[in-house]
Formats: structure tokens, sequence, C-alpha cells
């Protein structure tokens, strides 16, 4: 007979599988709406997120997609059944890591969302005379981005990886699970490196894609396999 403690695992592998997916689903959804462009080409870019009249939405949308998202990594943590040893630690480490990476998303949110939108603002409606200083103002919140994004994606990259050990430890759930989770690790590794190294460049934006849609494989699988066990 099922214990009630296996039971509420099922429930806790389920429940992380739906927001991991709705989470990510929707963010992928939401930044369509994101003004677009050559991130990288700071004159034009920086005219399209002036006058951009969602900006503000799509931010805060953005963020309550990551939430839903990180919250199904924690809940997929308190989902897993090991018992002690390397795959304790590991999926520790990575639950308090999931929370960190939170943290630095506000954050790049924060410099993003508004601190930038009001550089680029101030930018585009300065006299000619400041227009010069307003850009080089918004071009260095824009940097700051550039390295706030870069150390979150490190650190959920790191979370994933861990969290990835503990999954493969796990019983009753497929392994190859894990390596998937694994990769999408390092899908944000390499967003990591590319932001801090060369902005919001085409293989930057190859990491966000490779991870987007690793995830979902994952999640969706997850999902399947919570089923299959019950």
């Amino acid at each position: 007979m099922e214990t009630n403690t296996e039971s509420d695992r099922q429930l806790a592998l389920r429940l992380s599988a739906w927001l991991l997916l709705v989470g990510q689903i929707l963010y992928v959804i939401v930044t369509l709406f994101h003004a677009g462009g050559d991130a990288n080409n700071h004159p034009v870019i920086f005219e399209g997120y002036a006058a951009s009249g969602t900006w503000t939405m799509v931010h805060v949308a953005q963020f309550a997609c990551t939430a839903i998202l990180l919250a199904g990594l924690l809940t997929l943590f308190f989902g897993l059944d090991v018992q002690g040893g390397t795959a304790k630690w590991t999926g520790r480490f990575g639950a308090a890591l999931t929370v960190v990476s939170f943290a630095l998303y506000g954050l790049v949110l924060a410099v993003d969302g508004v601190a930038l939108k009001q550089a680029v603002n101030a930018w585009v409606n300065a006299p000619e005379a400041e227009r010069a200083a307003r850009f080089a103002t918004a071009e260095a919140i824009r940097w700051l981005e550039w390295g706030t994004r870069s150390y979150e994606a490190f650190a959920l990259g790191l979370a994933l990886v861990l969290l990835a050990v503990t999954v493969g430890f796990a019983e009753k759930i497929p392994r190859p699970i894990a390596y998937l989770m694994a990769l999408s690790g390092l899908a944000y590794w390499l967003q990591g490196w590319t932001a801090g190294s060369e902005g919001f460049s085409s293989t930057h934006v190859i990491g966000i894609e490779a991870a987007e849609v690793l995830i979902v494989i994952w999640a969706g699988w997850l999902l399947v396999a919570s089923w299959r066990r019950h």
C-alpha cells in the first residue's frame, strides 16, 4: 500500500513538472512582446526601448514567469526521494542556488526593466547638448545588465547541474532526465559567459533557446514519469 510520504512525493513531482512547463512556456510567450532588434546595436535598440509602450508590463510578467519556473525547481527538490550522501547535499546546494538565482533575476529586471528604461527615455528626450552624456549613462546601465545577467545565468546553471545530480540518484525517475537537466544547466553557463564577454550576441541567443527547449523536454518527461510512477 502506498504511504502518505510516497504519495506526497508523487504530488510534488507532478506539481514541479507543471510549474516548470507553465513558467517556461509563458516566459517564451511573454518575451515575444519584448521590443526586438539587434540588442548590441545600442543607438538603434535604445530608441526601440524608449518607444515601447509595453516595457513595464513585459518585465513584470517575465518576473512572474520566472518565479513560477523556479518554484517548480524548488518543488522538484522536495519531491526527490534521496536518503543521504552526495545526492542529498547536491540537492540542498541546488535548492539554495535556485533561491539565489531568483534574487539575482530580480536585480537583472531592476536594472533592465526600470533603470535602463528611464535612461533611454531621458536620452531620446534630452536636448542635443546633453544627448552624448545621456547615451553614455544608458550604455553604462546596459553593461551593468550584462554583468548581473551573466552571474544570474551562472547561478541558475549551477543549480540545475547540482539538482541533476540529485535526480540521477533518485529512484523511479528516468536517468536521461538528469542528463537533460545538466545540459540545460550548461546552456545557462553559455548564456552567462556570452553575456559577460560579448553581450546579447547571436551565441547568447543560442544559449537561451537551447535552455528553453531542454527545460520543456525534461519537464514534460518528468510529468509523464510522475504519472507512470503512480
